[in-house]
């Protein structure tokens, strides 16, 4: 009976050992899966931080963001030569229709030489200006196609009647096509 009670009391300090030491395995068997998982989690992100490294070569880690054109190109700033006057004529058309037109042209700020030789030929471009807009019909002065006669009076004007110097752009002061 003596070997009973104590198997019993055996049993029982074990039981009691069981108990103390499960509420203690788990937590040590918690904290150590938290560990294992924090490990893991710096783990990764060495290897993301590393192959992100070797990906990226000898790249800089600032993007540039792109600019459109429209914005990353101020325009010149020029000066005007508005002394032409307004010229009057008419269109080529069967009906023709009058057409009066003040142009002022613009070139290199401070560019003396291209104003001088504009102040020369004054009577010359206003003769050009004349048969240029004589030439055209009505259809071909509407406002959709204004950009594209600024092109064509600069390209002209710089060909065929300034030598040494070139004007940059048109700007119309007055553009009207007075259908009869």
């Amino acid at each position: 009976m003596a070997d009973d009670d104590l198997d019993g009391l055996d049993s029982g300090e074990v039981s009691a050992g069981a108990k103390k030491g499960g509420m203690g395995g788990l937590i040590t068997k918690l904290l150590k899966w938290i560990a294992i998982g924090l490990g893991a989690v710096i783990l990764i992100v060495v290897i993301v931080v590393v192959t992100m490294k070797i990906v990226g070569g000898n790249t800089s880690s600032q993007v540039g963001i792109p600019i459109s054109d429209e914005y990353a190109v101020q325009r010149e700033i020029l000066d005007w030569y508005t002394s032409l006057g307004a010229i009057r004529t008419k269109t080529s058309d069967d009906n023709p229709a009058s057409v009066v037109v003040d142009i002022a042209l613009g070139y290199k700020k401070d560019d003396k030489a291209t104003s001088t030789e504009i102040t020369q030929r004054n009577i010359e471009l206003k003769d050009f200006l004349r048969r240029y807009f004589t030439e055209k019909t009505i259809q071909q002065l509407k406002p959709q196609n204004e950009q594209k006669i600024k092109i064509e009076l600069r390209n002209a004007i710089n060909d065929e009647i300034l030598s040494s110097s070139k004007i940059k752009d048109i700007s119309f002061l007055q553009l009207d096509v007075l259908e009869q």
